[in-house]
């Protein structure tokens, strides 16, 4: 099938070879264009697969030029939302948030290591990922509530697994696959006592930068 692109006046810069970076602004904006339901998902694959085969930003260009954010394209702020991150030389693997008649809170910008782990006793945790930057695909959450709360709110465009057990409490995990096989895997175990511990997506909230992040896995492999 022919892709269909939106009319779109020339440019100076329409001639220019597009690097990956551009191809990446483009494909943020088109994703945020369909969670907020300007493209159907049929218009959304086929603009997506001219984004990744566009060599010049003349060709980059009609792909959003009828959508609000088109402005924004030319310049390097990136979308708003969480991404991958090039993995750190050095640094924990792990992390652990504890709260014991307290609350401990994790959000906004940070690194997520491939393993965290969450108590509460008579508590509350809090683990938001959805603006986080992802150094490894794979993320395990071991959640322990024991008369306290676990919840973990993650992007809607991962993998969501895990299963655990609830005594006289709730254990509750929105378990979904993603269809993008560069979308990070979290899973989430433990146990609930008298407690709750909840994992789902917070809606309207991506992962951006995915599509880099499998090119970068697919050159370590090859040895590039």
């Amino acid at each position: 099938m022919e892709l269909s692109k939106p009319a779109a006046a020339p440019t100076a810069d329409a001639g220019l070879r597009a690097s990956d970076a551009d191809r990446d602004r483009i494909a943020g904006i088109l994703r945020e264009a369909l969670a907020e339901g300007r493209l159907d998902a049929e218009e959304h694959a086929e603009r997506i697969d001219g984004v990744y085969r566009a060599k010049t930003m003349g060709e980059l260009e009609p792909l959003i030029s009828d959508l609000p954010a088109a402005q924004d394209a030319a310049g390097t702020r990136p979308a708003a939302g969480a991404a991958y991150g090039p993995e750190p030389a050095a640094g924990p693997e792990d992390a652990r948030l504890v709260g014991v008649f307290g609350a401990a809170v994790r959000a906004g910008r940070w690194r997520v290591p491939g393993r965290l782990t969450a108590v509460s006793v008579f508590g509350s945790v809090e683990i938001d990922l959805t603006e986080a930057i992802f150094t490894q695909q794979h993320v395990r959450i071991h959640a322990t509530a024991v008369f306290g709360s676990v919840d973990i709110r993650v992007p809607e465009n991962v993998t969501l697994r895990g299963s655990g057990s609830g005594v006289l409490g709730s254990f509750e995990i929105r378990t979904d696959e993603s269809e993008d096989p560069a979308a990070p895997v979290i899973t989430v175990g433990g146990f609930a006592v008298l407690g709750s511990v909840e994992a789902k997506p917070k809606r309207g909230k991506w992962v951006r930068d995915l599509h880099s992040m499998l090119r970068e896995r697919r050159r370590r492999h090859l040895g590039h």
